[in-house]
């Protein structure tokens, strides 16, 4: 018999405005409008730096290697000469300016503890820096640590409460909770480079890494350069940003992993023919719902949206080494609810995998979704990979409106392939077949339940099924962030709109999970729709039934 998850993950929002008002609406695919010859339009210019390898840094003048207990301000130049960690709900507060330095020989490492904060606001003038320690000429990847954030989020592994990948298990260690409203503090205009030291075997730190980070969070404007692992990578939590910059790094550059749900719009990738993983592959998109694909709730189900992607193959001319290790521009796996919308991707040897039954449900289920994408130049046979052409025929570019034959000349970039040392323009020209084409309209950008009477606290709704399609019995989880109770009825309606079940009326919905059993066994194969209301909105989502 199997079973479908429908997972409404925190559920409830204070108003629809403020469940809708991280995205912003573009006309254009890509992380970049068409440039109107002044720098606003490149969110990039002035804070980032795309020749780490020869910036003249100065000198430390501060040292610091005991952990942060207290509340505490850095300024001027630090040397990170140890793994440090901010705890006992302590403060650190960073000035915009201010330069880190992370020690190679003592393993540098910051990390910001379960409670504790940072406040590292730097400004486009002023962005805050953490690099090498290491002089001019000397400097790769894994020089030092990287920078770890922990929270209070809900993840998806068991008991709720992990130890962070890289890190020797401790308390300190430790990410999670039941919280996805949890503040972890600001983390804006930063640059991380030449991090990703193997703390353990195997075990390097990626350049920013979010356990269990909650959506209370802010996190934007964030350059990682140069990673010995993953650029940025998300273990459970909820926590949304904007404008991330994965230049040059070594294994993937967004991973997500146990049932993180976060949105991130506005993101850039660039690789390095030079630079893979040799013990494993790279990736651009790496995404797990867990390290064996189970059903463990909630599901990663990130959202991503406007993201450009340039592949170590650059321009298509670039000839990769013997022996390199790239893979995937998405690799999609173990039960991965991942979407991605309106982004351009090109030069990579394979585009879009989504591996296995489960993964595969989740998109034909609707549960995730790839749409108005353009991949951009690849080989017709290397576009799409894994699954066969019948599971991507029907949905990839009929329905979610993909594009697999627009041309690098036909995107227009202004300069999206110069020396890997000189400073990228990926804005479009007026002649872009990208300026035009992106859509906002999908569920995941209108949010989902409103319920003004009975909630406050700021919350955004998902909504998953899993497995789809089904046959005989599925069970509806809603898992719900609020301490209120809200009642809804469920009801199953066939194509016509006729309601065909009604698992539930006025059922009431507490903390946590609350389980609905729901009897397909009479209904004939076909497609249908089930949903949730709660009187004042509702949410949607396709089941499909195959006896």
């Amino acid at each position: 018999m199997k079973k479908i998850y429908l997972s409404a993950i925190a559920l409830v929002a204070s108003s629809m405005l403020s469940a809708q008002a991280f995205w912003t609406a573009t006309s254009y695919k890509g992380a970049f409008p068409v440039t109107d010859n002044t720098p606003a339009t490149d969110w990039t210019d002035g804070w980032a730096n795309w020749d780490p390898e020869n910036t003249v840094y100065p000198a430390t003048t501060t040292t610091v290697s005991s952990d942060i207990t207290t509340n505490t301000t850095w300024s001027g130049v630090v040397l990170l000469n140890a793994k440090v960690f901010v705890k006992n709900n302590a403060v650190l507060t960073i000035q915009p300016g201010t330069i880190i330095r992370g020690d190679k020989t003592n393993e540098g490492a910051l990390i910001i503890t379960r409670g504790a904060k940072i406040n590292a606001a730097g400004t486009a003038a002023n962005p805050i820096v953490f690099t090498s320690n290491e002089p001019v000429g000397n400097r790769a990847e894994g020089d030092w640590g990287g920078v770890v954030i922990l929270g209070k989020a809900i993840n998806n592994q068991p008991g709720g409460i992990a130890n962070i990948e890289g890190l020797v298990a401790t308390l300190d260690s430790e990410h999670g909770g039941n919280d996805d409203n949890d503040d972890s503090g600001v983390f804006t205009y930063c640059r991380i480079e030449f991090s990703g030291i193997a703390l353990q075997p195997n075990k390097e730190i990626n350049g920013l890494t979010m356990g269990s980070v909650g959506k209370a969070t802010t996190i934007h404007h964030v350059q990682v350069s140069f990673n010995g692992d993953d650029s940025f990578e998300w273990f459970g939590g909820t926590v949304d940003a904007k404008y991330l910059i994965s230049f040059r790094c070594l294994d993937d550059d967004f991973d997500t992993d146990f049932g993180f749900r976060g949105r991130i719009q506005f993101a850039v990738s660039i690789r390095d023919k030079d630079l893979s993983d040799a013990p494993g592959d790279s990736n651009c998109f790496e995404t797990d719902n867990d390290a064996t694909g189970s059903v463990a709730q909630p599901l990663t189900n990130a959202k991503f949206s406007n993201v450009t992607m340039i592949g170590p193959k650059g321009n298509g001319t670039v000839v990769l080494p013997v022996g390199e290790k790239f893979e995937k521009a998405f690799r999609i796996r173990r039960n991965s609810a991942t979407s991605c919308y309106n982004s351009l991707i090109t030069g990579w040897e394979k585009g879009l995998s989504i591996e296995g039954a489960a993964t595969e449900d989740n998109f034909t289920g609707d549960t995730a979704r790839f749409e108005r994408n353009i991949l951009v130049d690849f080989n017709p046979a290397t576009y799409i990979v894994t699954a066969s052409n019948a599971f991507y025929a029907p949905w990839l570019i009929p329905t979610r409106a993909n594009d697999t034959t627009t041309t690098k000349a036909q995107i227009a970039w202004v300069n999206a392939f110069p020396a890997l040392n000189v400073k990228p323009d990926l804005r479009l020209s007026a002649s872009s077949t990208a300026s035009a084409g992106a859509t906002f309209t999908a569920p995941v950008f209108t949010g989902g339940f409103v319920n003004l009477a009975n909630f406050t606290k700021e919350q955004f709704t998902t909504v998953t099924l899993y497995p789809n399609p089904t046959n005989n019995a599925s069970t509806l989880f809603i898992n719900s962030s609020s301490n209120e109770s809200l009642n809804v009825n469920i009801l199953v309606m066939d194509v016509t709109g006729k309601v065909v079940l009604t698992p539930a009326v006025n059922q009431s919905v507490n903390f946590g999970y609350n389980n609905f059993e729901i009897n397909t066994q009479n209904l004939q194969s076909g497609i249908y729709f089930v949903t949730i209301n709660n009187g004042l909105s509702k949410e949607t989502v396709k089941l499909v039934v195959n006896h």
